[in-house]
């Protein structure tokens, strides 16, 4: 079958994953990537700032990369922008505000010459062989577009992240009509988000929680401080027409935040009177009942606005007990330890808190089962490749997509890297590329590793014991030393005789050498990590790293 009639599906993340969403659509010699995102790393990655998608197969490819095209703008969706334009640039299609939020992180990694092109809902853009049509979706994230590529073997629709809420804060609910009229033409494949499918029914829509706010804004006697995802302009929106309601001042606090809320008012997305929002610095101006701070740190990440705050931490605002607290997140899985410290130490503040447990403060912006099955009735795909989510949730979706008709043999859970080959009569594994994630470490991308992350676990687990000796070998004999220094395994001045019992045995095998003319040190060194491993072990039970330095005077 000539490669014309065929379109090849290469998913490098997003797949058996929460995050790291990026695909890759091959039709003949071009190439067009949908989103381009990072994850936050696990807890074992430890001092890692960022995970992001290999693109060993974009970069060998790059001159065959068409354009880069967003659905809205998460960092899981754009957060590896910067890392991978650098490396395989190529013009970038989106909302206004996914662009505005792209181009702050290409300016702030000095990358240009990238051109940016805003798209409107329903325009069609021609790149290259490509016909790529964006539709308006609904989802925690103003500009969020499903896209829809059209090539001679047929249409692939990526939904991206999305909801159906027929009652939305920004007044455009999701354009089904657009995926109805997909639906009609006929879809070769549909890349459907899969992170609510285990949910039954319906998203409640994000008008439902505005109740919720003016409730608790309205009686709330001191500061209200409102968490949140910096990201999601709407309810930011619904907040600060709360506070201007009741005559209360807004205050961001938190890079991102800032950040976000900033862009969102240059490009109209978030209307907030310039003279109803004032700095951190002009907090303490007001009374208390006159202030609501909305802030980052709904996950408790330690480094966010509302964790240094509870712990004291935050230079200018500190939690007083008037204060109410809203988190208006559900915990990400992975992350509820760090939200119920930071609740904790909220009540330990003596502060009211109000979080998803106890109100309806948060929505997600995910399709549950229901808002699923519509998409899949009204699209009507020959073929279905669940994405976005762990692979349970593929499976269910597959399983989904079953029960509503469409048969096993049209179904795919992707794995990452595979290349999925569509045409009209098939879809086949045709191979797989490279992929796989590459760290993020301050400025170093990739230079960290599976050998570094276990040393530093080993580290982390077990502390350093530094073993530091000089030795003369013209006349064979330790000069100085051995010296022992510890870091995060014992306290030295505690622990004296474990200490003597180290230095006694290196000494004792160093003196156990007839000879050491030919400074065999690496093995000697070897023989020193061995020797003390045994006899601490034995001592107390514990395995720390050993790091032998011998100074070689000749």
């Amino acid at each position: 079958m000539p490669e014309k009639d065929k379109v090849r599906i290469i998913p490098l993340g997003g797949v058996d994953e929460i995050g790291k969403n990026i695909t890759v659509v091959e039709y003949g010699e071009d190439i067009i990537v949908v989103d381009c995102g990072s994850v936050f790393p696990k807890e074992d990655m430890l001092g890692i700032d960022l995970v992001i998608p290999d693109i060993s197969y974009l970069i060998a490819n790059k001159d065959r990369i068409r354009a880069y095209v967003f659905t809205h703008g998460h960092e899981d969706h754009i957060g590896a922008t910067p890392y991978v334009l650098d490396r395989a640039p190529a013009p970038v299609y989106g909302s206004r505000l996914t662009l505005a939020l792209i181009e702050n992180k290409l300016r702030e990694h000095g990358i240009r010459n990238i051109g940016l092109n805003p798209v409107q809902p329903r325009q069609i853009v021609h790149i290259g062989p490509f016909t790529v049509q964006f539709i308006k979706v609904n989802h925690s994230i103003s500009g969020a577009y499903a896209v829809a590529i059209t090539t001679g073997a047929g249409t692939v629709i990526f939904t991206g992240d999305f909801k159906i809420d027929f009652t939305p804060t920004d007044g455009e609910p999701t354009d089904l009509n657009t995926f109805a009229a997909y639906g009609d033409r006929g879809v070769l494949a549909l890349l459907a988000d899969s992170t609510n499918v285990e949910r039954a029914g319906y998203t409640m829509s994000e008008r439902k929680i505005a109740q919720t706010f003016d409730y608790h804004i309205s009686t709330a006697g001191g500061r209200v401080i409102i968490a949140m995802f910096s990201s999601n302009i709407n309810r930011v929106q619904q907040v600060a027409n709360c506070a201007a309601q009741y005559g209360r001042k807004v205050c961001f606090v938190g890079r991102s935040m800032i950040n976000v809320s900033s862009v969102a008012m240059e490009l109209g997305e978030l209307n907030i009177p310039r003279d109803n929002i004032i700095s951190i610095d002009d907090v303490n101006r007001y009374r208390d009942d006159q202030v609501l701070v909305i802030t980052t740190g709904s996950q408790g990440e330690p480094m966010s606005g509302l964790t240094r705050m509870a712990f004291a931490e935050h230079r200018k605002l500190q939690i007083k007990p008037s204060d109410k607290i809203i988190i208006s997140a559900t915990p990400i899985p992975g992350n509820e330890v760090y939200v119920s410290r930071v609740v904790n130490q909220l009540y330990r503040c003596g502060a009211e808190v109000v979080y998803s447990a106890m109100a309806d403060v948060h929505v997600s912006g995910h399709a549950c089962q229901e808002e699923l099955k519509l998409i899949h009735s009204l699209v009507k795909p020959k073929y279905f490749i669940p994405v976005h989510g762990e692979y349970r949730m593929l499976w269910q979706h597959a399983e989904l997509a079953e029960s509503m008709g469409m048969p096993r043999q049209n179904i795919v859970l992707p794995e990452m890297g595979q290349v999925l080959e569509l045409s009209e009569d098939s879809i086949s594994i045709a191979g797989v590329v490279p992929n796989g994630t590459v760290l993020v470490d301050g400025l170093g991308i990739g230079d960290v590793g599976n050998v570094v992350l276990r040393d530093r676990k080993h580290l982390s687990q077990d502390g350093l014991i530094i073993v530091a000796m000089a030795y003369d070998r013209t006349n064979q004999v330790l000069v100085s030393g051995p010296e022992v220094i510890s870091r995060g395994f014992v306290y030295v001045r505690e622990n004296e005789d474990l200490i003597d019992g180290i230095r006694d045995a290196v000494r004792n095998l160093i003196e156990s050498y007839e000879n050491i003319e030919g400074g065999d040190w690496p093995s000697i060194k070897n023989r020193i990590k061995d020797e003390l491993r045994r006899y601490i072990y034995e001592k107390i039970k514990r395995n720390p790293m050993i790091l032998p330095v011998i100074v070689d005077l000749g």
